[in-house]
């Protein structure tokens, strides 16, 4: 008798599953913000989405919460997160996925937080509308996120207004709000930007330390080299609206692909490079008034070729999870 045959596990699907995404913006002039993005997002990894300010990262995380502004973007693509089509969804729908399934820590929390009501009844009020919980409840655990972001004299926090904590301070209430209801996936757009390094550090080990704990995936948007560093296992990385390179943490610091990563990492300090002088990236960002029809890099690129100025790179696929879109990916400039 001849054994049944047993198919083979399927992988499972991303999390978080972004394909070609398009967004511009509509007014007095067209911006082309984000062009053919593509990125995934497994259970419990940590993603870093790395690029100059202007890159198009946080257009891309406020597209995947639907924050834009509807009557002048115009995005086109897919959006899928834990199988939903965000892109589809109504506006009872939408309501109910922000907070719950994904929810994000804003760069200032002294714009996001709202001054007019304590840090207690902010968090209190998330609490209420996603799980239906009594006043009660939602307050004991606007105290247990209080606590678990680790600010001293919790209780007494509750009753604080923003204006009346620091700046750090601020930015653990900020993450104990987007915790509050136990998302998914959280996104955290430049969260350490406006601190000074001390707290900065403070803020990220406790990011990481939360992640691990509750075993959320997170995108992590930085300009910073260093911070990703920190937090990230795997690294996207954002240039006029695209991703030019993907890997893992430690494929894009010892290894960069791509000439742009590779200029960021010249111009960052560490132990090899301690005392010499940095090296940067020459020029600026292009404009992005209209879509790119060839390598939007080429400019600032001490490798640039004709081809590069001519059409759009390839997408090259190194690995799985491992691309680069470069003319030079099959033969790499070495890093120096």
């Amino acid at each position: 008798m001849t054994a049944p045959t047993i198919p083979a596990p399927l992988a499972s699907a991303p999390l978080v599953d972004i394909r070609d995404l398009t967004i511009r913006f509509t007014g007095e002039r067209t911006v082309y913000a984000v062009n053919g993005v593509s990125l995934s997002l497994g259970e419990g990894e940590v993603l870093g989405l790395l690029g100059e300010s202007g890159s198009g990262k946080s257009v891309t995380m406020r597209a995947l919460m639907r924050l834009l502004p509807k009557k002048r973007t115009v995005i086109s693509g897919s959006v899928a997160v834990a199988g939903q089509d965000v892109l589809a969804m109504d506006d009872a729908t939408l309501s109910a996925f922000r907070g719950r399934t994904v929810s994000m820590i804003f760069q200032e929390p002294a714009l996001a937080l709202d001054p007019v009501y304590t840090i207690g009844h902010q968090i209190a009020e998330s609490v209420k509308r996603h799980e239906g919980a009594s006043h009660a409840t939602a307050m004991a655990r606007a105290l247990e996120m209080l606590e678990l972001v680790r600010i001293p004299s919790a209780k007494r926090r509750l009753d604080a207004y923003p204006h009346e904590m620091s700046g750090g301070m601020r930015q653990r209430a900020m993450i104990a709000l987007a915790l509050a209801c136990k998302p998914k996936i959280l996104l955290a757009d430049e969260p350490t930007t406006a601190l000074d390094a001390t707290v900065q550090i403070q803020i990220l080990l406790l990011l990481r330390e939360l992640q691990r704990e509750m075993g959320m995936s997170v995108i992590f948007v930085t300009h910073d080299i260093g911070v990703a560093i920190e937090i990230c296992d795997k690294v996207a990385v954002m240039y006029a609206g695209q991703i030019v390179e993907t890997g893992t943490l430690g494929e894009i610091v010892r290894k960069p692909r791509h000439p742009y990563p590779q200029g960021l990492l010249a111009s960052t300090v560490h132990g090899a490079k301690r005392g010499a002088r940095l090296q940067t990236i020459p020029g600026t960002p292009p404009s992005l008034d209209a879509a790119p029809a060839a390598c939007s890099f080429a400019p600032r690129c001490a490798h640039a070729q004709q081809r590069c100025t001519e059409r759009l790179p390839p997408d090259v696929e190194l690995a799985p999870g491992r691309t680069v879109r470069c003319v030079l990916a099959e033969n790499p400039v070495p890093v120096s």
